[in-house]
Order: structure tokens, then sequence, then C-alpha cells
């Protein structure tokens, strides 16, 4: 089932089949790679911008119907790949849900009549069915091409326990016994989950859900070795014992895999927005299943107050991905760039520096000799430096890495009132290219500066231009200083934001992020933590 779960919702969102039987305009976006820093008033709040935390993150609006899969293609910006040996690691916590649901159920009280030749009339009633001594030995999971999921868990041993109500004949009715009952169970118990695109969402009917009784028996008052005639009686029971278990069984697994669906689809709802950014990642086409993986395609449009963002053009093959890792992320260009645009038009991209933070800015020795102002404009107590993009910066991803082309402006004052106190005022274009990893728990971006230019520089009061010297010492500092200052802001932020949704309880192993022609592949091996999933059937079944 935890299985399911993912296929369900990897980047998700689901939709509930609840029989159970035995655009707006494209607005641009912002990376995670900009050398400007949040503002005063947004203090922290570009690094809470959960672009990188999307491509790292453990995984919600339609623009598009459901379409197939080939058509499907050029309006998807997110595709999630989740391959046979993730079933396996994953195919390991569905014994806790099994075992869980058998717990969990609720078993009504039965009540019917028999008509028996020799005996008349039984009237009997089953009453407080609960469920005992519960092991499961082997469960198996099978991914089957254009089909769906087959789980199988076998020989799942299980003692219940009650109390039977029953009477002969007419003249017993006033006369009813009532005993405590125990049976005795091994179960094999099969779920065949089917994928599908249902109202824009990865939808999944569980309905194909069967048990399969090896043993059933039925001992009253501890009686091992019954007369024929509680045999009898226990023996035409037995069926309507099956059929209670049957139903319940297969609709409390059904109940369970709701309720986490619903849990994981409401954290990657919120792990994919901040403040009034947000990221609509529903399904343009059914997920696409054969024997080595599973693949969901999902639009990954920004949204941003009235405005979503619009694919109708992307890049995916299915050849860009391999099944040799466990789960991959395919992440567009046009799905960043949108990001980039509502972030910049929600003021993520400007932030002030003051006091020793400032000060110690500009301890760095640079080959450039200090020009004699700026010791004037640090020496105050007050000074502050606020730094802004002039507008929406624009990347592209390459072999080499994503580059982000942006037009920043930079001020430092010394935070005088006084009309003549020195201003610096510098306007560049900067180019960097990034590389983004994630080792030991932590964000790492790896950044190089590959075009830089001073667009305009003066000092004021009387805008003095800049001599050629001090354009230089800038640009220095601005690759020295400055882009380094940005990733010191941006690195720990973004952990921080994949920690307070609990990606650091995950075992992600060997991580890699590739960048390609125009989109990133993030693959990597995991391992599933089971006290997070033991926790949560706690707190959510108490």
């Amino acid at each position: 089932m935890v299985l399911e779960l993912l296929l369900r919702t990897c980047f998700t969102q689901q939709h509930t089949h609840t029989s159970v039987q035995a655009g707006q305009p494209p607005v641009p976006a912002i990376p995670p790679t900009l050398l400007l820093a949040p503002h005063q008033g947004h203090q922290g709040a570009m690094v809470r911008l959960p672009v990188l935390s999307l491509i790292l993150g453990y995984l919600v609006g339609m623009t598009q119907s459901c379409q197939d899969r080939a058509s499907a293609y050029r309006y998807t910006g997110v595709v999630c790949r989740v391959t046979y040996p993730a079933a396996l690691v994953l195919n390991e916590k569905t014994t806790k849900v099994i075992q869980t649901a058998f717990q969990h159920a609720r078993y009504p009280d039965i009540q019917d009549t028999k008509s028996l030749l020799i005996f008349g009339n039984l009237l009997y009633a089953l009453k407080n069915l609960q469920i005992h001594n519960l092991t499961i030995g082997r469960s198996e999971v099978e991914l089957r091409e254009n089909d769906g999921v087959g789980l199988s868990i076998s020989n799942v041993s299980a003692t219940f326990q009650g109390n039977i109500k029953y009477g002969y004949g007419s003249w017993l009715l006033k006369m009813e016994q009532s005993v405590d009952f125990e049976i005795e169970s091994k179960i094999d118990l099969v779920i065949n989950p089917k994928l599908y695109c249902g109202q824009g969402k990865v939808a999944a009917d569980t309905s194909d859900c069967y048990l399969t009784f090896h043993k059933l028996r039925i001992f009253l008052q501890g009686d091992k070795e019954p007369g024929w005639l509680k045999r009898i009686f226990t023996e035409f029971l037995s069926f309507t014992v099956k059929m209670v278990v049957r139903s319940q069984i297969c609709k409390e697994i059904n109940n369970l895999s709701n309720i986490l669906a619903d849990f994981i689809q409401e954290r990657a709802e919120h792990f994919l927005s901040d403040g009034d950014i947000g990221l609509d990642i529903s399904i343009t086409s059914s997920p696409f299943v054969v024997p080595r993986y599973i693949e969901s395609y999902h639009k990954g449009l920004a949204r941003y107050h009235n405005y979503t963002a619009v694919i109708n053009s992307s890049v995916f093959s299915p050849s860009q991905l391999s099944d040799d890792r466990m789960l991959y992320f395919w992440v567009s260009d046009d799905m960043l760039n949108p990001l980039m645009s509502v972030a910049y038009q929600d003021g993520r991209f400007i932030h002030n520096i003051t006091g020793k933070e400032l000060t110690d800015l500009f301890k760095v020795d640079l080959s450039t000799a200090q020009p004699t102002f700026l010791n004037e404009l640090l020496s105050s107590e007050s000074s502050v430096l606020e730094a802004w993009s002039m507008s929406v910066p624009h990347l592209w991803t390459t072999p080499q890495g994503t580059f982000v082309r942006a037009t920043a402006a930079v001020e430092l004052t010394s935070g005088s009132d006084d009309p003549s106190a020195p201003v610096l005022h510098f306007e560049l274009e900067l180019e960097v290219v990034v590389r983004a990893g994630y080792a030991e728990k932590q964000l790492i971006l790896n950044t190089k500066a590959t075009h830089i230019s001073i667009l305009k520089a003066s000092l004021s009061p009387g805008e003095q231009q800049l001599s050629e010297d001090h354009k230089e010492y800038l640009k220095e500092a601005v690759v020295k200083i400055g882009i380094p200052k940005v990733i010191s802001y941006l690195e720990p932020g973004l952990t921080n934001i994949m920690n307070r949704q609990g990606l650091h309880q995950f075992d992600l192993i060997n991580p890699e992020v590739v960048s390609q022609q125009g989109y990133t592949i993030v693959q990597l091996d995991f391992g599933f933590p089971h006290h997070l999933l033991v926790d949560f059937l706690k707190k959510t079944l108490e």
C-alpha cells in the first residue's frame, strides 16, 4: 500500500475511487541562483521560495484535460519515474499498513437465521469481533504493463475473538445462550490497483481486492475438539465470517489508502507553495506502467494570484530518463522560468544588509585596491547596502549547468539623512552558471560567474561617474563577495525549507542533479523511514 500511495501521490494529486467489492497568460519565474538577496521587509523571503526544494523534495488546478501520453508530453513540466527497485523498498512497508488495516477494521455485529433440517431454525448473533495475534508472512509487488500494480500479501495469520448468542428452534428463543468464541485463520490478500487519470489527478481504482482463506476454524468457549453438533454450527458460520472479514478488510485498506494519500497530497501542496506563490502539478496524462517503472506526467505550472503559467512546447521525451536508479524527477526550464517571474513580482529579489554583517562583507582581500569612498561609507554604524533585481531574471539549462542572467542594482549609503552624504549606486548585468548537489542532508550550490559588466556606476551627490579602476573593483567585489553572500543565504535557507517538510528524515542515497539541454534530472536511491509510517498511522488512527 505504501507503493500505491507513492504512485498516487508522486508530485501528486489523488482521486479516491470509493467502490470497494469482495489558463491564464504565462508568467516568467526566479531561479535559485539569482545573485540578489531578499528585501528587509521580506527577510528570508527569497530563500523560502522552494524552487530547488521541488527538485530535491519528495515530492496539486487544471489547465489541460487529461490526454493520451504522447500528446501530453508537450504540456509536461515535471515527470516522476518510480522504478521497480523503489517499488521493492516501498513494498517492505506494505506489511505494516496491511497489519494496521486488519487491526483497525471495525467488524459489524452479525445477526442471521439459518434453517437446519434436523433442528429447525437457528438464530445467532456474533458481536464484538476483534483481531488478535496478527502476523504477516510475505509481501510481493508486480508492475504490470499498461495495467497497474499487483500487490500480493501471503500467509496472514490472525486470531479473531468475540461473543456469539444463539438458540435452536423456536422453543429456544426464550433461553438464548451466549458464549465466547475464537477464530483461527490463515489468509492471502491480493490488491490490484488500477492507475488512471481522473479529472487531472492520479486516480487509483482499488476495488480489485480479495482475500483467500486457507484456514478458518471457529472454536466456541475455547473448545478445540468440538462435538459433531458444534462442528455443524461452526462450519456454516465460517462462510458468514469470511464474507464479513473480506468486506471490512478491503474497505479498511481503501480507507487507509485515502487517508495516507490525502496526507501526502497536503504535504506536497504545502511543500510546493510559499505565500502567494504556488505550483500546479496536476497530471497531463494517465500514469504509464511497464515492468521496470511507473511514470507520471505533471503540469508544473507556476501560479500567482490570478495568473497561471502555460507550457505547450515541452522538450520531454521518455528516452531522457533511465531506470537504473530508484527515483527520477525531470524538471523543465519551462517550469523554472515562470517561477522566477512570479517571485520577482512578489518582491522576492530585494535585500538589505546592515551592521556588522555589512562591514564584515568587505573584509575579503581583493586584487583591486578598495576605493577610499568605500571606507567613508562603511565607517558609519548605520550604513545600509540594498540590492535588488531590476528585471525578471532568465535561466536556461545546458549540460554544463543552469545559467542565470539578471540585471541588478546595488546602492550603498551611510544611513545619514544629510543630503550631502555620499551614496554609491551601480547597476550591472550578471550571468552565472550553477550546479546543484545534495550531501549530508545539506543543499550545495556551486556557482561560477561567466559574464559580468557594469552598466552604470556613480557616486552622489552630483552623480559623479566612477573610474574604470573603480568599476573593476566593483566587478571583482560582486564575484568574490556578492555571489558567495547570496549562496550563503540560499543553501541553508532552502535546506531548512526541505527539512521542515521532513526531507532530512529520509535516507537519500547518492542524489545527483544532472543538467541537460532545457531540463534538469534529479536521480537518487532512497531508504524509507519506517518510524515515520508507524508514527503517522498511530496518530491518524488513534
